[in-house]
């Protein structure tokens, strides 16, 4: 990296400079490293590596570090950048102007679905007096002056943001937009607060980031990650969510139930053959949207009905045989009611019902009952009494004896989510254990597992599984970790996520 920062020293313009090396800073957003934080290892480790060679290169490297990195990476390339200049290191004449920029206009296109917001936030370099007033003059005239950050936020994958990219060419890009707007009725332009972008961006930024998994983001992401992440921080900050979202308070139980009953007394509900069955999966749609879609069960669109349908019910939600036949049917009636309350187009109805339609004949693949699996339905209940379906495989792992005698203990009468019968589950799954202590830890561990906290934990005993490691000894490795760490909930999610193998001494 540092030799490649050598070609810091052949660009004119800072936006150039800070591009390459948020492209350069890039190469490891979202990856993990053994051993400790990666932003940590080879962030800082870049800093310092940086500071020791006291090159021009370097020194043009860590004045674009102390802007576009981490808060802990930005303190120690300033400080190691101010101590190279003051030994003399030359620095190019563009390099005191990184960063030094200021807003000059917000802006959202976005979808009458509410889908997706495209970002546009536009800068301009602030330029000094005197010596430097005709490069100024010339830099703007020339258009190299202005630029635009682009970001693409999806509010049906939790408000993250998928897609980063800048342009120069900010009076075509606005143009461009405005006039697909003006084309497409299910597309609205318009200006936003710069605080109310900056909120927001920095909402769906932090939702990107929060995923353990890569999460589904376009391939330029990353290396306009830091740029981005940079470029906020020049916009006033506010607490205020950009109002044309419709974000609305979260909705209380009592508020849930009575949409539920508006809903069902609606036209559109009145062809629905079950009514109990209609009831629990009109819940389900409701909670989805309060839960998923920041608290917007009424929006309704192609790809949310599709998202819900095929990807989180099969996921999240035990469904009855009746539920799963009538959840198509409910789901289209509910568009047709939510498309009433919000004012969607018909053509946005029309779009929505076909997708529905189309989901309609893979929803029977997608959704495979539990029962399909051996398991019958009192024993899935008591594993799953919240119905939480992606809960099902960590708790059987959890508490593997459930259905028979255990000498005069009807097992099938025990109840892991209560503390007594959860101790006598976990007694009968350590046969002549006296340990009490050790007893203990089993039930800490057996508890964390339920309840999914921390996630790390039951990713962290797949991959053992995955090894071909026993049950009981992915267990101790669990309890020695949970024991060695003690409360810290971020070192335990750590010391989990190094977890690659069972260490010899287990």
């Amino acid at each position: 990296m540092l030799q490649a920062a050598r070609e810091l020293l052949a660009v004119r313009t800072p936006l150039d400079a800070e591009l390459m090396v948020s492209d350069m800073i890039g190469a490891w957003w979202g990856r993990r490293v053994r051993g400790g934080d990666v932003e940590q290892v080879l962030g800082e480790g870049l800093v310092d590596y940086a500071a020791k060679a006291g090159t021009p290169a370097s020194l043009t490297l860590l004045i674009c570090l102390a802007y576009l990195g981490t808060a802990r990476q930005g303190a120690k390339a300033e400080g190691a950048a101010l101590a190279m200049m003051e030994s003399g290191v030359a620095r190019p004449g563009w390099a005191e102007r990184v960063g030094a920029v200021k807003p000059s206009g917000c802006y959202v296109s976005r979808d009458t679905y509410g889908d997706q917001d495209t970002v546009i936030c536009t800068f301009a370099y602030r330029w000094g007096e005197g010596r430097r007033s005709s490069e100024a003059i010339e830099a703007i005239t020339h258009g190299r002056d202005r630029h635009a950050l682009v970001m693409v936020v999806d509010h049906n994958m939790s408000g993250m943001a998928r897609d980063a990219w800048v342009s120069s060419h900010v009076d075509k890009l606005l143009e461009k937009a405005r006039a697909e707007a003006a084309a497409n009725p299910m597309l609205l332009f318009e200006e936003i607060e710069p605080q109310q972008a900056r909120a927001l961006l920095e909402s769906a930024m932090k939702a990107t980031s929060e995923p353990k998994t890569p999460p589904p983001v376009s391939d330029s992401y990353s290396a306009y990650h830091a740029f981005a992440r940079s470029r906020l921080k020049a916009l006033p900050p506010g607490r205020k969510r950009p109002a044309p979202l419709h974000i609305e308070a979260p909705y209380s139980r009592e508020r849930r139930a009575m949409l539920a009953a508006e809903f069902l007394a609606s036209d559109a509900a009145e062809h629905l053959s079950d009514p109990s069955a209609a009831s629990r999966c009109a819940d389900h749609i409701i909670d989805y949207g309060c839960e998923q879609d920041f608290s917007r069960p009424l929006r309704v669109s192609p790809t949310k009905c599709e998202t819900f349908l095929l990807d989180w019910l099969p996921r999240k939600v035990m469904l009855t045989t009746a539920e799963q036949e009538a959840m198509p049917h409910v789901l289209s009636a509910w568009a047709r009611f939510a498309a009433g309350r919000t004012g969607l187009p018909e053509h946005g109805l029309r779009a929505t019902l076909d997708a529905v339609w189309e989901a309609t004949g893979k929803f029977p693949e997608a959704y495979r009952d539990p029962t399909s699996f051996g398991l019958d339905r009192p024993l899935l209940e008591r594993l799953l009494p919240d119905g939480d379906l992606s809960a099902l495989a960590r708790r059987v792992f959890a508490f593997p004896f459930l259905q028979g005698m255990h000498g005069d203990i009807d097992l099938d009468l025990l109840n892991p989510a209560d503390e007594a019968d959860r101790r006598t589950l976990l007694e009968i799954d350590h046969p002549g254990a006296t340990d009490q202590e050790h007893l203990a830890w089993h039930e800490e561990i057996a508890a964390r597992l339920w309840d999914g906290d921390p996630p790390q934990l039951w990713e962290a005993a797949q991959r053992l599984l995955d090894l071909g490691h026993d049950r009981h000894d992915v267990l101790h490795v669990l309890i020695e970790i949970a024991e060695r760490i003690g409360g810290d909930p971020d070192e335990l999610a750590s010391a989990l996520d190094d977890i690659a193998d069972i260490p010899d001494e287990i």
